[in-house]
C-alpha cells in the first residue's frame, strides 16, 4: 500500500481542524483507556456520526472519499500510530525518518524520499512517540530523552526529545521484513554471486568464524540472516542483541536482549553481561547482532575457547578498518591488554571478514571477501578472496560492476574439507 498525497489544495488545513474536532468531542464523550476498549467497527461508526453531525453544523462541503479519510486517520490515532499509520503498512518501506513535526522521509529500495505526510505539532509527534515506547514499557521524557525500542511486528525504533534535540522531538523506524531472503533473492538482487554463496555456506558449515561489516543500512543484518540457515539443526545458538533484529532459522535458539537502566540509574544489563552469561549456557555457536562496546573482548575470548562458528556484525567501512574497531572496542574494557596482543587474539579468533556496501543506487552487494592470515606488531593480516569492482553506472543510474575472484586461495579449504564440505565446486 503507497502512500498516497493530501487531495485538492486548501483541504489540508480545514482537513486537520475537523479531524481534531472529531477527537477531541470523542474524548470528552469517552476517556483514551475507554477508546482502546471499544471495538474497531463499532468506533468505526462513532466517528462517522460526529464528523457527519460536525459538517452538517460548520456547512463544509466533503466528498465521501475525504470524509472516509478523516475517519480511518483518526481510527489510527486510536488503534495505530496516527499518520505513520499509512507508511507501516507499506511492505516497500525500509525506513521511516521523521526530521520533526513537519518533515518525513522515507527509503524505499534504498532511495531516500520525501513523502507529503505530517504531524500537527511537535506535541502531536511526541504523544505518538510516547505511544510506541509506553507499548514496550519504556518511557521519554526531559531525564531520559533518548529511547531504543523494538515494535509488535519486530520494527526497530530509536526517538529522541528535547532537550538533546533541537528542532522539536525526532523519531526513525527501521523495519524488517518477516521474512528471511533467500539464496535466489539475494542472487537475484546481486547481492552476491554463486562461488561466494558456495564459499560462505562452506565456511558457516565448516564453523569459521565470521565477521560482517559495513555501514548503517548495509545489509550486514540481512546477510547474518541468511547464512543462519546454513547452521545444523544439531546446534545450540545464543543470540545477543541490543535490539531484536535477527531472525534466525534453527528450533535450538536462546535469544538475549540488553535492558537500559531505570530511572534510577539502576538495573542495566549490556551486551557484556550477556556474553559472559551466554559462555555458561552450553552454546555450540554464539551470535552478536552487533559488537559495538568492551564486549568485543569477550566476543574474541570466546571464539578463542572453542565456541567456533560464532558470528557478529561490525560497523566499519573495510575489512582492515573493522580490526582497528575491534582494536578500540577491547581497549575500552580497560583489561590492561598492548595493541599487539589484541591484534594476535583478533587474528586468531577470527577466520573471515565479509563487507557489505550500500552503493548510491540503493544496492547492497557484498563488496569484499577477505581471510585472516595473521598479524604482525602492526596490522592484522588478510588476502581478499572475492571483490566487487564498480565500472561506473548505466543510463538509469544504477551502479555498474561485477564480482571479481582475485584468484587466492584460502588456507581454510583444509578445515573445509575436514567438515565434509566438497572445495571441489569451489571456484576461486
Amino acid at each position: 500500500m503507497a502512500f498516497s498525497p493530501t487531495p485538492r489544495e486548501g483541504l489540508p488545513e480545514r482537513h486537520s481542524e475537523l479531524k481534531s474536532k472529531v477527537h477531541r468531542k470523542l474524548l470528552q464523550s469517552l476517556n483514551s483507556e475507554t477508546l482502546r476498549l471499544i471495538s474497531k467497527e463499532r468506533l468505526r461508526g462513532e466517528i462517522g456520526r460526529a464528523v457527519e453531525k460536525l459538517l452538517l453544523q460548520e456547512n463544509i462541503p466533503m466528498t465521501l472519499p475525504e470524509r472516509d479519510r478523516i475517519i480511518e486517520e483518526i481510527l489510527d490515532e486510536v488503534f495505530g500510530l496516527g499518520p505513520l499509520e499509512p507508511l507501516m503498512k507499506d511492505a516497500s518501506i525500509s525506513d521511516i525518518l521523521v526530521n520533526n513535526y513537519n518533515k518525513v522521509y522515507v527509503e524505499r529500495r534504498g532511495i531516500l524520499q520525501r513523502v507529503p505526510l505530517q504531524f500537527k505539532d511537535d506535541k502531536h509527534l511526541l504523544h505518538i512517540i510516547e505511544k510506541m515506547v509506553a507499548a514496550v514499557g519504556r518511557r521519554i521524557d526531559e531525564a531520559n530523552p533518548i529511547v531504543a525500542a523494538r515494535l509488535a511486528d519486530g520494527s526497530r525504533v530509536t526517538a529522541a526529545i528535547p532537550p538533546v534535540t533541537l528542532d522539536g522531538p525526532a523519531l526513525s523506524i527501521r523495519r524488517f521484513g518477516g521474512r528471511v531472503l533467500s539464496n535466489d533473492e539475494l542472487l537475484a538482487n546481486g547481492t552476491w554471486t554463486v562461488p561466494i554463496f558456495k564459499l560462505l555456506e562452506g565456511c558457516v558449515r565448516a564453523q569459521l568464524n565470521l565477521v560482517i561489516s559495513g555501514g548503517s543500512g548495509s545489509g550486514k543484518t540481512t546477510l547474518l540472516n541468511a547464512l543462519s540457515r546454513f547452521i545444523p539443526e544439531t546446534e545450540r545458538i545464543v543470540t545477543i542483541e541490543d535490539v531484536a533484529e535477527l531472525m534466525l532459522q534453527q528450533r535450538h535458539v536462546v535469544r538475549l536482549e540488553t535492558r537500559d537502566a531505570n530511572i534510577e540509574g539502576q538495573g542495566a544489563i549490556t551486551s557484556r553481561d550477556l556474553l559472559i552469561n551466554a559462555l555458561r549456557m552450553r552454546p555450540d555457536r554464539i551470535i552478536v547482532g552487533e559488537a559495538r562496546g568492551p564486549e568485543a573482548l569477550d566476543m574474541l575470548q570466546a571464539m578463542n575457547t572453542g565456541h567456533d562458528g560464532s558470528m557478529t556484525t561490525m560497523h566499519a567501512n573495510s575489512p582492515r578498518d573493522c580490526f582497528h574497531r575491534i582494536q578500540t572496542m577491547v581497549l575500552m574494557a580497560n583489561m590492561g591488554l598492548t595493541e599487539p596482543v589484541i591484534r594476535q587474539q583478533a587474528a586468531s579468533a577470527i577466520q573471515m571478514v565479509i563487507q557489505m556496501s550500500r552503493f548510491r543506487d540503493g544496492s547492497r552487494k557484498v563488496s569484499s571477501v577477505a581471510e585472516v592470515v595473521g598479524a604482525t606488531d602492526d596490522a592484522v593480516q588478510m588476502q581478499e578472496i572475492f571483490r566487487f569492482e564498480r565500472t561506473g553506472v548505466n543510463d538509469a543510474q544504477q551502479v555498474v560492476g561485477e564480482f571479481v575472484a582475485t584468484g587466492y586461495r584460502p588456507q581454510f579449504l583444509k578445515r573445509l574439507q575436514a567438515a565434509g564440505v566438497d572445495t571441489g565446486n569451489l571456484r576461486f
